[in-house]
């Protein structure tokens, strides 16, 4: 799957001397919390978000640096942050130079940079063309199908072989001290673990095999696990 599978192809794009008070009414009438900032070539140069709105002197909710910390700030960064928070044009307020994909990026890799930048949305760009806008309910969206819980069919061998493979391929998995019983689809989970947290990603792990039914935790956290793994380290 593709950012272009996904993203919103209708997008409301704004030019940087929009007025904030216009630029937060059409967010408001069309129920989105950013907008893509173009210049009058149509290249983007920015985002307009929620957060950029969130300290304003409108609410009360800007100026708030201690006054020691406004004493060792240079003047040209308190000026650039009253300009940020007092601006009442787009272009003054505005994240300059957002981070942005292509359509043709595998959406897991656009999801990934969504965590890293810590951003809810991402502009798209074909070229310097604006062609849409990922955001985290377009990729809730395409999630939604795929945690369908349709039920599925598998041997129980099957499933301990898949159970196996599965813990094999995660590091914080034990690699001995750990039983699993199946009978038809249904698995039980025994040994010692070091931590209520690795029981609970077993379980889990288990869980997610297909052909398992249920699983019932038999696993004891047991503090001498916990001591050798500290020694191992």
């Amino acid at each position: 799957m593709i950012v272009a599978d996904v993203m919103t192809r209708d997008v409301v794009a704004i030019d940087p001397q929009t007025s904030l008070a216009t630029a937060a009414g059409w967010m408001v009438s069309h129920q989105i919390s950013g907008l893509p900032v173009l210049d009058q070539a149509g290249r983007l140069v920015g985002i307009l978000s929620e957060g950029d709105l969130l300290h304003r002197p409108e609410l009360g909710t800007c100026g708030k640096q201690a006054g020691w910390m406004r004493g060792i700030m240079r003047a040209e960064i308190l000026a650039a942050d009253y300009a940020h928070t007092h601006g009442r044009q787009v272009g003054d307020v505005m994240t300059r130079n957002p981070s942005f994909v292509r359509p043709d990026l595998p959406l897991a890799k656009a999801a990934d940079l969504m965590r890293q930048k810590q951003v809810k949305r991402l502009p798209v760009l074909q070229g310097e063309t604006l062609v849409g806008m990922l955001c985290r309910f377009d990729i809730l969206r395409a999630l939604a199908p795929l945690l369908d819980e349709a039920p599925q069919e598998a041997a129980d061998e099957q499933i301990r072989a898949a159970i196996a493979q599965a813990m094999a391929a995660e590091p914080w998995a034990p690699r001995q001290g750990i039983s699993f019983e199946v009978r038809n689809g249904a698995v039980r989970i025994a040994g010692h673990v070091g931590s209520p947290q690795e029981a609970r990603a077993l379980c889990i792990l288990a869980a997610n095999i297909a052909g398992v039914v249920s699983v019932e935790d038999q696993l004891v956290v047991s503090r001498s696990v916990m001591n050798f793994a500290a020694e191992a380290e």
